[in-house]
């Protein structure tokens, strides 16, 4: 199992607004969302709208 770590992270409401609907688009929690950004972003391979 992989090791997770929790952390508490302040949004702006729109931004907030906007990672909610595209999770909603590709069928993810906010969180799934907000972790597949990142590792898209630090990794540089292309987005997907495949869940995770």
């Amino acid at each position: 199992m992989d090791e997770e770590k929790r952390i508490t992270v302040r949004l702006p409401l729109e931004l907030h607004e906007r990672l909610a609907a595209l999770a909603k688009r590709d069928r993810r929690s906010v969180n799934s969302e907000i972790v597949h950004l990142l590792e898209v972003a630090l990794t540089g391979r292309p987005a997907d709208t495949e869940s995770p």
